[in-house]
């Protein structure tokens, strides 16, 4: 039976890696590898540039019912 489910996992180390490789392999699980680098440059840029000027307080912080009013 096949699900439509999707795993995205996180590892810390090159072992953690291989585990979860060899895992996913052991049983039989179509699985595939991503890098950051895999994403467009520019828009991991734009996203570098945004959270640095929220770290230097350029940000807006919007309540919710600020969001609300938006919506009407």
């Amino acid at each position: 039976m096949k699900t439509q489910d999707i795993f995205i996992a996180h590892p810390n180390t090159t072992e953690q890696v291989n585990a979860l490789q060899a895992f996913m392999q052991a049983l039989k699980i179509k699985f595939e590898i991503t890098r950051e680098e895999n994403y467009n440059p520019e828009f991991v840029e734009k996203i570098q540039k945004s959270r640095q000027d929220y770290r230097d307080g350029k940000g807006k912080v919007v309540t919710m019912d600020e969001l609300n009013r938006l919506w009407k």
